[in-house]
């Protein structure tokens, strides 16, 4: 079996506008035929399922054109930014399967941006602006009018460049000044109205400490952070496309050799979730999820903390593909391929989790007998395990009913039913709960010549029923979830509506007193197993307590969500 963490071998060869770009530029022999990718996160926030899309790209074209691919934090806020984001986007890119080949920050390059900004001073491409953040905007122009030049922007550089300097120094409250580069204040691409290069800010740099007080925009630094480490093709996400003019603006006018090519592809966007930063900080800041790794959330670590494998990660981006248009994916596709990647290696295990206790009475009592139960039917490879199966059971409180229609197959007083790779059994009688009057008990009697399922006699039996010996049970918690949110598209509000309208109350549901079959008890953190039934789960190491395991499942084994949704006419629950 091919290791989890191993990037696959694609479902098929691939090919998409951005190889296709690639391939032309080694045939042209661009940057003497190299390819050298990178991801650049900024580490204000985990990582989502978005950024696997971005992290399988840039990491997947380095390895298939035998190029190297970059790890670099665009840290140049920093008050958003921390060093829990950086450790944990380093995990993150690791637990995918990928190793980064340099590890680099924006921060690195301060000292460099700084002196390149000085060289554009003095050539007049930049000037300080003393304009607030408010007048500034004003002057910006919209997309139907143009912008106003700044009253500042005619400074000579020999002014501007003692202003920056000052600026450099400390000398001017926050947000007094900012740098803004000189192009076009009429252009109608609002990113090159003379945009922000720099500004005041004075707060601790989580690498840099105070050693600045002022810090470049991202649109200043991104661009010339590439071309520093000698990137060959800077791939972005669609909402950078108006940014590409100015992109290339700085590396023109810096006259930087081998400028890196920028291309965009669309961002993956999910039903039922939200993918921005943003919204997934006001879920964790508002206590809506218990944290970034919340098994609700579509961060990477909530996924994996549920029970996804990086290898279903990476078979959902394969699948997806590479597009030029913004689309949303059905939450299904992540879903198939999580079932399709736990179908091939995870074992098969018993579980009951709302248990009715059952009791064989012709069983005679203290016996026990280990039944053998195959691991996984997909994998010959996978062998079997030994169950105990002794005088009392417990089954599924939904396999049983007292009055049931003619085609219910499960157990019913009179009916016969086979327990899996156990006998066939036949309802006796059963008893109530005094309080609820909810059936408490069942009694049955088997028929010893069924062992392992099948009868000598030929009689067909239509239900089988999983079952969890009552004397050899792990009890457990187990946590099912559904989506989020209960609309396929959350952030789809009316003019002053709030994305959090749709959260779905009943996205988690805690289950007390499941039983479970012992070999569970062994059972470690980010082991998957199917149970029988229900989906695939896997041991939660941040709940589970001595003797007291939580199980979370990380998918039911079919899209039972998208029958309800089309039940309902598509509107939700």
């Amino acid at each position: 079996m091919q290791p989890e963490h191993a990037p696959p071998a694609p479902e098929a060869p691939r090919t998409d506008f951005i190889r296709e770009r690639v391939q032309a530029d080694r045939a042209a022999g661009r940057w003497g035929g190299r390819v050298l990718t990178r991801f650049p996160p900024e580490p204000n926030g985990y990582l989502h399922v978005g950024h696997a899309k971005s992290i399988c790209l840039n990491f997947g074209l380095a390895r298939e054109f035998g190029g190297k691919c970059n790890l670099r934090f665009d840290d140049t806020n920093p008050s958003t930014e921390d060093e829990e984001y950086v450790r944990s986007i380093q995990e993150d890119v690791r637990w995918l399967g990928f190793q980064w080949d340099g590890l680099h920050y924006a921060s690195d390059y301060f000292g460099q941006l700084y002196a390149w900004t000085e060289r554009l001073v003095e050539d007049g491409h930049a000037y300080v602006c003393d304009l607030t953040g408010d007048e500034l905007r004003e002057c910006r122009g919209t997309l139907t009018t143009p912008g106003r030049n700044s009253p500042y922007r005619e400074r000579s550089p020999a002014e501007n460049l003692a202003l920056l300097r000052r600026m450099r120094a400390g000398e001017f409250p926050d947000g007094s000044r900012t740098v803004r580069a000189k192009i076009d204040m009429a252009s109608p691409n609002m990113n090159l109205r003379d945009p922000v290069m720099y500004r005041i800010l004075r707060q601790p740099h989580h690498r840099t400490g105070n050693t600045w007080c002022i810090y470049p925009t991202y649109d200043w630094a991104h661009g010339q952070s590439d071309a520093i480490e000698g990137i060959t093709h800077s791939i972005c996400t669609l909402e950078f496309e108006n940014h590409r003019p100015l992109y290339e603006w700085f590396l023109r006018t810096l006259e930087l050799q081998e400028q890196p090519q920028q291309i965009e592809f669309a961002r993956l966007s999910l039903t039922h979730t939200v993918v921005s930063k943003r919204k997934l900080l006001r879920l964790v800041k508002e206590g809506h999820v218990s944290g970034w790794d919340d098994p609700r959330m579509p961060t990477l670590s909530g996924l994996r903390r549920r029970g996804y494998t990086p290898a279903a990660l990476r078979l959902f981006c394969e699948r997806i593909g590479v597009a030029r248009f913004n689309s949303t994916i059905d939450m299904v596709l992540l879903e198939n391929a999580l079932r399709d990647d736990l179908n091939k290696r995870s074992p098969r295990v018993m579980a009951v989790l709302e248990p009715l206790r059952v009791v064989i009475e012709n069983w005679p009592a203290g016996e026990v007998e280990w039944l053998s139960a195959v691991n996984n039917p997909e994998d010959p490879t996978a062998g079997t395990r030994t169950v105990p199966f002794g005088r009392e059971l417990f089954i599924e409180r939904e396999d049983f009913r007292v009055e049931a229609p003619k085609n219910y197959w499960r157990l019913k007083p009179g009916q016969e039913v086979r327990l899996r790779y156990g006998y066939y059994v036949t309802c006796t009688g059963y008893e109530r709960d005094p309080a609820s009057g909810e059936p408490s008990l069942v009694r049955v009697r088997y028929d010893p010549a069924t062992r392992g399922g099948d009868s000598p006699d030929k009689r067909k039996v239509k239900g089988t029923l999983h079952w969890v010996s009552a004397a050899h049970a792990v009890e457990a918690e187990v946590r099912l979830f559904e989506p989020l949110f209960r609309v396929p598209h959350p952030e789809d509000v009316p003019e002053g509506g709030d994305f959090l309208a749709h959260l779905n109350p009943d996205s988690e549901r805690r289950l007390e007193g499941c039983k479970l079959e012992p070999s569970l008890a062994k059972a470690r953190a980010e082991e998957r197993y199917q149970f029988e039934r229900h989906g695939y789960f896997c041991l939660d190491a941040s709940a589970s307590r001595p003797g007291r395991p939580v199980f979370l499942r990380a998918v039911a084994l079919r899209d039972s969500w998208a029958k309800i949704e089309q039940k309902a006419g598509g509107a939700g629950r």
